[in-house]
């Protein structure tokens, strides 16, 4: 008598769990919003920090945690006895991934990713994974600011004059000195003006002075002072 063939049991390949995540209602609407524009949902958020970040980098990024007390949304219950009415809760996200993996993980994995979005985090894939903090805004202002003093004492450099040989013999040598066109007329104010412009510009202590220069600058204000007295 022959045996009754048995089918085999269907193995399933895809399981999901559905996780409901207790958060903030900023944290839930900015997670959410960050989704929409990058097309995706908020599972891809999260499931794109789990899969390639090592597990203990993960717990150690702090938990943004639940809603305060006070923080509730309304929504509509949709079935049961009280269908249609509204219910007060705890904000929350809700993502279908694999099962394992612990509600406080997936809600750091998607501050993860804001944090990420808003240059405040780098997330930088080394083996299994590795977490570089981004530098503070402070660090590049300040490598823009010695970017531009290394621009400015380029420029000052270049445009500076260089100091007549012999000194100072005429109105005209003088008015070059100061930046002047040959037979112009600038009264006192203006001279000195552009004097104490220069000044500070060609200064020994001002760090890209020279003491030839200024002792030019001087020369040059003197004679125009001598010549209109």
């Amino acid at each position: 008598m022959g045996s009754k063939a048995v089918a085999p049991e269907k193995i399933v390949t895809n399981r999901k769990h559905s996780y409901t995540i207790p958060c903030a209602s900023t944290f839930r609407d900015e997670t959410s919003s960050l989704a929409d524009r990058r097309g995706v949902n908020v599972a891809d958020l999260a499931r794109s920090v789990v899969l390639v970040i090592a597990p203990e980098i993960i717990d150690a990024y702090p938990d943004p945690g639940g809603p305060d007390g006070d923080d509730r949304e309304t929504v509509i219950l949709k079935s049961g006895s009280s269908k249609g009415r509204p219910w007060r809760r705890k904000p929350r996200l809700q993502v279908r991934m694999a099962p394992g993996y612990m509600i406080e993980t997936l809600r750091r994995a998607l501050a993860m990713t804001l944090a990420a979005d808003k240059g405040e985090l780098d997330i930088r894939i080394d083996g299994i994974g590795d977490i570089e903090p981004a530098p503070p805004p402070e660090a590049a202002l300040l490598r823009q600011a010695r970017a531009e003093i290394a621009r400015l004492r380029s420029i000052i450099s270049t445009l500076s004059f260089q100091p007549l040989d012999g000194g100072i013999r005429s109105r005209d040598e003088a008015l070059h000195i100061l930046g002047f066109p040959p037979g112009s007329l600038p009264d006192q104010s203006i001279l000195k003006s552009r004097f104490r412009t220069l000044a500070s510009i060609h200064h020994p202590d001002s760090g890209h002075g020279s003491h030839d220069r200024m002792s030019q600058l001087n020369e040059a204000m003197d004679h125009l002072r001598r010549g209109a007295a």
